[in-house]
């Protein structure tokens, strides 16, 4: 199980918060899981600190940790902060995993579109059948509390997608802008995979790519929940956590989701 685990990233397996209900009152308990899988299906994981560097939920300028205990499932289970836009915050402190087959990450390069990538792990004189890459996920979900007034912005996540209009109570009718940061700054031109989960269950990927100022808008369909995912891919820098692991490459996963009200 543990070997199937750290194979995930090899296959794109995405990890993000999903709350129980992205609408709720506000004398309600906010409760979100953590999952890990595949087309906005996967596995549930419980609260493990030693798994993260930051677990937080905010609400405008007010921030905390989740207040959890070890194996609680769901991970996050909390009074809320306030009434409106409350945003939980998650950063993994980082894993590897181990390619022995370059088809496998070759696979991953052209999925996520890390042009050049491949030419570049030549270059550098590097083992195609036997090298580490190091993994961090940097996922955030906007939950309405009550009223859900409120605005997403940048929290300070190494990369993190930002909404740029509040689903629960703004116009999206012409479909929901976000901008992908990396180190406080937006990164244009690159690929935005897009989950569109229905009240069925099914799911509906696309693809998108952000602007010049590193926005997407994406289409949205109400009664209907999202997932927003875009991957930063990096050589890792003399002594980085992924250096100290002796990994060759360096990924970091952004995720966001938030969901439509049916009316």
């Amino acid at each position: 199980m543990l070997s199937l685990l750290f194979a995930l990233p090899a296959e794109a397996h995405e990890y993000w918060i999903e709350p129980k209900a992205y609408v709720l009152p506000v004398d309600s308990t906010v409760t979100a899981s953590l999952f890990n899988g595949q087309n906005f299906k996967g596995s549930e994981f419980a609260f493990f600190p030693k798994n993260f560097r930051r677990f937080d939920v905010a609400l405008g300028d007010v921030a905390g940790p989740v207040p959890g205990r070890l194996g609680d499932l769901p991970a996050l289970a909390m009074e809320p902060l306030g009434e409106g836009l409350h945003v939980a915050l998650y950063e993994s402190a980082g894993d590897t995993v181990h390619y022995k087959d370059f088809a496998v990450f070759t696979r991953f390069v052209t999925h996520k579109n890390f042009p050049g990538v491949l030419a570049r792990h030549t270059s550098r004189g590097l083992s195609q059948i036997d090298f580490l890459e190091f993994y961090t996920r940097h996922s955030k979900s906007l939950i309405a509390v009550g009223n859900g007034v409120g605005q997403d912005r940048a929290y300070g996540l190494e990369t993190e997608i930002v909404a740029l209009k509040n689903p629960y109570t703004d116009d999206v009718s012409q479909g929901l802008p976000v901008k992908v940061m990396y180190q406080g700054a937006p990164r244009a031109d690159v690929q935005v995979e897009y989950f569109d989960k229905n009240a069925a269950g099914e799911v509906t990927i696309t693809l998108h790519r952000t602007d010049s100022e590193g926005v997407a808008i994406l289409p949205v369909t109400r009664g209907h929940s999202y997932l927003v995912d875009a991957v930063v891919l990096r050589e890792p820098v003399a002594g980085s956590a992924a250096a100290a692991k002796g990994a060759v490459w360096e990924s970091l996963w952004a995720a966001l989701t938030f969901a439509i009200p049916a009316s």
